[in-house]
């Protein structure tokens, strides 16, 4: 558990609609775990994720943690 706590994590907040967005947005929005405005998930702080978040920077808010 220890090494768990250690990891950086991101805290990801959905803050637009996916309503209008193209397949691949959607699909990189869901594969993040977020399907409503307001939802907020916690993942581990690594490249694909980062990634994802770059893309998609326009409709997440990102904190680290």
């Amino acid at each position: 558990m220890r090494e768990l706590a250690k990891e950086k994590q991101l805290k990801i907040t959905l803050k637009k609609s996916l309503i209008g967005r193209n397949e691949r947005q959607r699909k990189s929005i869901e594969a993040l775990g977020l399907r409503k405005i307001g939802q907020t998930v916690l993942k581990q702080d690594n490249a694909q994720i980062r990634g994802i978040c770059q893309k998609m920077d326009f409709m997440l808010d990102v904190e680290e943690i």
